[in-house]
């Protein structure tokens, strides 16, 4: 890759004119009315089924600004928020901001703050400015829109549905070597995507997705979510069973190591249900036991990812390097970013790990708020668990357990690519899973509009649970 093709990925690349099939803009129009207007739980479905159906390449160009289809559904939901927050002084973020919140808002500000401090280029500073409305549009419409457990189990839901479509398109992909969302709707890549991939004499599916990892690491992290759903409640077993049929498609369809890695992790993570109340100890084990490999090793530890190849042609050893060479290169990337980290070996511009695309492109500071997000996500999750088991609440211990599994998934699936399509869109619902699903145990106290599960009472409630020392989670 030469240096100008290098700066134009930096600054986000794109194209220079509006490239949007008009079926497109009819459909995100009418989702976007339904959003606007219509009930909560419309809006939900109308948000998720856009954002994750239509192919991000669908892109209307304004001038300098690119707004591909996710951000014209955020504008809309940004509209809904502004107008209930000035008609019903309606709180945007559910039970009230707490540490996950305010460590993604974080990540997103210092992040876009660090990228123009180390390019100093109009350009970045239009990247990064489209880089915060996304993920602010998003986060902010799904945290404001998930209020309550009924609307936990309303995004299962839609996601069990999306999931399924997902599948039947990339096993017709894999059966006829074309995609059909791509080939029929047009779009940016759609002379790329339109075929399939192949790798090793194996198709990769992609679906609606940006490539074929992203598809197939989208079926893994969902996966676990619909054995809770399962738990949760009998009536929504018939999209559970839809969920868990259709999740397990997208990893083999894609034919990629990380999408079977987040598949693995998350059925892993479910497996160890009944160890769930020696979790301290088994965790203390893989710290040691990763120690001491590494003391051991010949090679550093991380070099056991170069080893694993689970779909054939696997490009593990360059997820190995990945890691490597940032470890190698802290001082240069630690205040806010390396410019050059391409040049320091074969292929390293491709930063296939959310871990080190954050480090090497924006710094340390960012990293270390993405990793609050996911240490808060699971200490929330831990106490909502332990809240559930001693009010005997067994189905919600088990749903609860789930949301950690899905958590777990994502953390695995991160070493093996970045989210830079839809998939955050995915992401930022499982956290706004997790805030709301947690919320009265964060608070300390039951709220009316959501409840950790069925409790006996509020009397049991209180009993059981300790406010102290669960007070104070809520900040960074």
């Amino acid at each position: 890759m030469d240096p100008e093709q290098f700066q134009q990925m930096q600054f986000g690349g794109g194209v220079g004119q509006t490239i949007l099939n008009p079926t497109v803009l009819v459909f995100v129009l009418l989702a976007g009315m339904i959003i606007c207007i219509s009930s909560r739980a419309r809006a939900t479905v109308a948000f998720l089924v856009g954002a994750m159906l239509i192919p991000t390449d669908q892109i209307l160009v304004l001038g300098p600004l690119h707004f591909p289809m996710l951000r014209l559904l955020a504008l809309f939901g940004l509209v809904r928020i502004l107008w209930a927050k000035f008609t019903s002084k309606e709180d945007i973020f559910s039970g009230g901001m707490n540490g996950i919140d305010k460590a993604l808002i974080a990540l997103t500000v210092i992040s876009a703050l660090d990228g123009v401090l180390l390019w100093r280029e109009t350009g970045e500073v239009i990247f990064q400015l489209g880089n915060m409305y996304t993920a602010f549009g998003a986060y902010f419409l799904l945290r404001f829109l998930v209020r309550d457990e009924e609307d936990v189990r309303r995004v299962l839901r839609a996601f069990a549905v999306i999931t399924a479509i997902v599948a039947v398109l990339m096993i017709y992909e894999q059966a006829t070597g074309k995609n059909p969302i791509y080939a029929a709707l047009g779009g940016a890549r759609a002379s790329i995507a339109g075929k399939v991939l192949e790798r090793e004499d194996h198709f990769r599916a992609t679906g609606t997705f940006g490539h074929p990892n992203l598809a197939g690491t989208f079926g893994g992290i969902m996966l676990p979510l619909f054995a809770g759903l399962w738990w949760k409640k009998r009536k929504d077993r018939k999209y559970a069973m839809l969920g868990l049929a259709s999740a397990l498609v997208p990893p083999f369809a894609a034919s990629s190591s990380t999408a079977l890695f987040g598949l693995m992790g998350g059925l892993l993570a479910l497996s160890f249900w009944p160890l769930r109340r020696s979790m301290r100890p088994i965790r203390w084990a893989i710290a040691i036991t990763l120690i001491s490999l590494h003391l051991v090793m010949k090679a550093p530890v991380w070099h056991l990812i170069s080893r694993v190849d689970l779909s054939g042609g696997s490009s593990s050893y360059h997820r190995f390097q990945l890691i490597d060479q940032c470890i190698r290169h802290f001082g240069d990337w630690m205040l806010v970013g390396a410019k050059d980290y391409g040049t320091w070996g074969w292929d390293m511009w491709d930063l296939s790990n959310q871990y080190v695309g954050i480090a090497d492109t924006v710094g340390l500071i960012p990293l270390l708020a993405f990793l609050t997000i996911i240490i808060l996500g699971f200490r929330y999750l831990g106490n909502a668990r332990k809240a559930a088991d001693a009010a005997g609440d067994k189905k919600q211990e088990l749903f609860v357990w789930a949301l950690c599994a899905s958590l777990f998934a994502n953390v695995v699936a991160f070493f093996g690519i970045g989210y830079f399509d839809q998939t955050i869109v995915a992401w930022y619902a499982i956290l706004a899973m997790i805030c709301t699903t947690t919320m009265c145990v964060r608070n300390a106290q039951p709220e009316p509009q959501v409840s950790i599960g069925m409790l006996k009472s509020e009397q049991t409630f209180r009993s059981q649970l300790e406010p102290g020392p669960l007070r104070g989670h809520g900040s960074v």
